[in-house]
């Protein structure tokens, strides 16, 4: 029988669009710059699947910086927009959920309401994600798409029947009783809701409160608890919530040693935040920060959505030993309330608060809430339960904790001056003179130095020399210029089982790089060639065909396979042919294939092929999964990665042989071996009846229905586990692939080198910007000296993450040669703290080492796990920030003494 060809083939990658990818390109480019210059609360954005976005954005032109070369490449319109990829594959059809913790860029993309319309307008898909656009900060305003909104687990006390919630956390205390009150029937009058954290009953929620939920120290995924009037007690019993004062705002303690919180109970304790004093079971006071009966100071924090870059910091800055003695004591003298840089003292307060509960802890695990949202408020770039970098939320930290404790109410305005061939000492003195009369707090005291930056102009020799004060250290990496890369070989005519190579390519390498390692790992033959392809959910996502594509192209947790066939299939009048595997699902309908396994892929001639060949070719490709040999034959066979040809010995297959060149003779009356669907992706998959024609075009994708008859005649297994590009494991913690050491850091951060092009100087002499040369210098160091190791290095198109081993002493750094200012003192460190992070951009996880100091042990905080750790195992490849205080000598002390 003879089908048309409008019956019997399938229109890969052809869109009935009315517009050009040009025209496509130019109108989403407006609309999205009109969106940007009108943000305002409220406005409407829409989540996309950055797969299919990234697509789409190669196809109108968007991507040009993947390719190195003006060559042109073949480029299809992507198919209808699919989420699927972003969307919990638990949460109902009718309201989709994204999975948790994606990252923007990496997982997905927003685009403004206007312009989803105009796509889904031109591609159909979806499912659609709308999100609403907020305001946050007090001080620093700023516009964010919340694309988590508040989702609280809501328990009725009279059934103990669970109910999901979603607002956003900027819904007020009274639109949650309205919602709830709506959902469970019941009237906001009778009404009583409870912060219900980790299912302990505390603080309860005024209905008639219109302070947010966030605000109100709501985190996502936590438990709230509805009482009834009749159905429990509804008098809020103050003793309950003796293990949430998190979430009572405070005072810090007065000098004169009693304190009031915020409910108006007021204690007369030496420690007001506590209600107790913390160390009154072993005679402890406010002096002595270390105690030695408890084991104080193994508090872990616990996570509250992608916050480890947080607790990390928090940890480290907690087992500083002046930090941790100041906020010990009394310091409510030092809060600057009035500070227009400042967050109102209520950030210092908030980061005393949790200290000390930390170190009242024991061996407890604490819930940073309370701190969690100041630092949402005061910093709106930190709220949400995105991951954060540990260093730029230390920044902020010490800078808001200065400016919350600057004794300094008003500051005096102060002229700078040049340093006129003065002497370096008297310049720099008087500079931190200045720097002190405007800035002075416990922060500056312990944890701020001194550069001396020296500037020369290129073209009169003009010396510019200034003091400027520092908080931290960021130093440079060496950053590895190779990548480690894993490709799964499979091959194209069936003669071989799959076998994943590990090769080494250039980070800033090509795709012909990568084909060329991988093709000598595999033994490639002259007359052979790899086609290389990204498999995404069971499907070729991707094909890298042209050779100087860029490899940043290509994530870590990518599963790329490279096709492996004879050079004979080059040229026109080929085409692509993949087979995907799909088993029923759910319900007898064609449409309810799921997709399992890894596609096999292979060339057939553009002339029509019947359905019978299409069967025939599949059987040549299944071949080395076959069940019928003996054990020991398949294990000899895989040993070497190769199985012997076997398809002969099978009724109805085919040999590798004959399906390389995709010219088969077969009797069209052949009953055939499997059930095939023809498929695009983008509508229910077609069945294939052994009369029609399939027309190949570029690629022609054809879906194998798995049975129980296939499963016991082949072993699919072979087709899964897909290794990925390159497998990070948080527990490696001791690969060391290229090491440097923290002193060649140094020397490279205090190099003279020429300032960039977007960062002239303006020459006084000269009156003109000019590109001069740089020189720092150290010239006073803080007793809390941190140091940023610069891990994570951004341009326009590609980050990227060094993980070079840096060796960093733990005892007796000692920077005394690189202190410009001789004034006899040595400078002595020992290491005390490290934030670590583990894993790569986006996927990454932070965790801190820490040394209690009483014990002199090391500690591994993990969140809320907490375990010792020897002190030869610190030094890792995920250390980031490091922190290291002053020994001074006895004469250095005796001195600060008389001081």
């Amino acid at each position: 029988m003879t089908v048309s060809d409008s019956e019997s083939m399938v229109e890969i990658g052809v869109c009935d669009i009315p517009v050009t990818p040009e025209e496509e390109r130019r109108i989403v480019t407006e609309l999205t710059s009109e969106a940007e210059g009108n943000l305002k609360e409220g406005n409407l954005y829409f989540v996309i699947s950055n797969r299919w976005y990234t697509s789409w954005q190669r196809c109108v032109g968007l991507l040009t910086e993947e390719l190195s070369s003006e060559e042109p490449s073949e480029v299809t319109r992507p198919g209808p927009i699919d989420n699927h990829d972003i969307i919990d594959s638990e949460s109902d059809a009718s309201d989709p959920q994204l999975r948790k913790r994606l990252e923007e860029g990496v997982d997905y993309v927003l685009v403004p309401e206007q312009v989803w319309r105009k796509l889904v307008e031109w591609y159909k898909g979806g499912p659609p994600i709308p999100r609403k656009m907020i305001s946050q900060g007090d001080y620093s305003k700023s516009y964010s798409v919340e694309v988590y909104p508040l989702c609280l687990n809501l328990t009725d006390s009279s059934d103990e029947s669970c109910t999901i919630i979603r607002l956003s956390k900027q819904a007020s205390i009274s639109q949650l009783y309205e919602m709830v009150c709506a959902l469970r029937g019941v009237s906001k009058e009778k009404a009583r809701i409870f912060d219900y954290f980790q299912k302990s009953k505390s603080v309860f929620l005024d209905p008639s409160s219109e302070k947010s939920l966030e605000e109100s120290c709501l985190q996502l995924d936590q438990d709230i608890l509805l009482e009834v009037n009749g159905s429990a007690s509804s008098q809020f019993d103050m003793s309950l919530a003796g293990n949430e004062l998190a979430l009572v705002p405070v005072e810090p303690m007065r000098s004169d040693g009693e304190g009031t919180v915020s409910n108006g109970y007021s204690n007369g304790s030496k420690f007001s935040l506590f209600g107790r004093n913390p160390f009154e079971d072993d005679g402890c006071d406010s002096s002595s920060a270390f105690g030695k009966k408890e084991r104080r100071g193994l508090g872990g924090l616990q996570n509250l959505g992608n916050t480890c870059f947080m607790n990390s910091t928090l940890q480290c800055l907690a087992h500083t030993p002046p930090v941790v003695e100041y906020f010990l004591k009394d310091y409510s003298e030092d809060i600057n309330a009035d500070n227009p840089l400042g967050m109102r003292g209520e950030l210092a307060i908030a980061f005393g608060e949790l200290l000390r509960k930390l170190w009242s802890s024991g061996q407890n695990s604490v819930a940073p809430r309370s701190f969690k949202t100041k630092l949402a408020r005061f910093a709106p770039q930190f709220s949400g339960y995105n991951q954060h970098d540990s260093q730029e939320m230390l920044a902020f930290l010490l800078d808001g904790l200065h400016e919350d404790l600057n004794k300094v109410k008003r500051k005096p305005y102060i002229e700078a001056k040049d340093s006129d061939g003065r002497p370096d000492d008297e310049v720099a003195e008087e500079k931190w003179k200045y720097h002190k009369a405007r800035n002075d707090s416990v922060i500056v005291d312990v944890c701020q130095g001194q550069y001396k930056s020296t500037l020369v102009c290129p073209d009169c020799g003009k010396i510019s020399i200034t003091f400027d004060p520092f908080m931290y250290l960021t130093l440079p990496l060496p950053s590895s210029r190779t990548r480690s890369m894993t490709v799964a070989v499979f091959y194209g005519d069936g003669s071989h089982l799959s076998v994943p190579y590990t090769v080494t390519v250039p980070k800033d390498g090509s795709c012909r790089d990568l084909s060329n390692a991988v093709g000598a790992a595999c033994g490639l033959n002259n007359d052979e060639f790899l086609l290389l392809a990204e498999v995404y959910d069971h499907k070729v996502f991707k094909y890298f065909e042209h050779p100087l594509q860029s490899l940043s192209a290509i994530k870590d947790n990518d599963h790329i396979v490279a096709y492996r066939f004879n050079q004979m299939h080059r040229g026109p009048g080929k085409a692509k042919l993949e087979i995907l595997h799909g088993e029923q699902k759910k319900s007898d309908s064609v449409g309810d294939l799921k997709l399992f396994g890894t596609p096999l892929v292979t060339y057939v001639n553009t002339e029509p092929l019947s359905v019978t060949d299409v069967d025939s070719i599949i059987s040549g490709l299944l071949s080395p999964l076959h069940r019928t040999h003996s054990s020991s034959m398949v294990e000899d066979g895989e040993e070497n990665g190769h199985i012997p040809d076997v398809a002969d010995e099978t009724p109805g297959s085919l040999s590798p042989r004959d399906t390389e060149t995709g010219d088969i003779a077969v009797d069209d009356d052949k009953e055939l071996s499997f059930n095939l669907f023809l498929s695009d992706y983008s509508f229910s998959p077609k069945l294939l009846e052994s009369d029609l024609v399939v027309n190949p075009r570029s690629v022609t994708k054809v879906i194998v229905k798995w049975n129980e008859k296939e499963h016991e005649k082949y072993d699919s297994s072979y087709l899964d586990d897909l290794p990925e590009v390159h497998k990070t494991s948080f527990s490696a913690k001791k690969i060391r692939q290229e090491e440097t050491s923290l002193f060649s850091c140094l020397e490279a951060f205090l190099a003279e080198e020429p300032l960039g092009p977007d960062d002239m100087w303006y020459c006084p002499a000269c009156k003109e910007h000019r590109q001069a040369n740089k020189k720092l210098d150290l010239w006073k160091l803080p007793d809390i000296l941190v140091i940023h190791l610069k891990r994570f290095t951004y341009s326009r198109y590609f980050k990227n993450k060094i993980d070079t081993f840096v060796n960093f002493p733990i005892h007796d750094l000692d920077l005394s040669k690189y202190v410009k200012n001789k004034d006899g003192q040595t400078y002595l460190y020992e290491l005390y703290a490290i934030s670590n992070h583990y894993g790569g951009l986006g996927g990454g996880h932070y965790t801190a080492y820490a040394k209690l100091m009483d014990e002199k042990k090391w500690y591994d905080f993990d969140d809320s796990h907490v375990s010792a750790i020897d002190e030869s195992e610190i030094m890792t490849p995920a250390a980031y920030v490091l922190f290291y205080q002053r020994v001074r000598s006895e004469s250095e002390t005796s001195n600060m003494d008389e001081d």
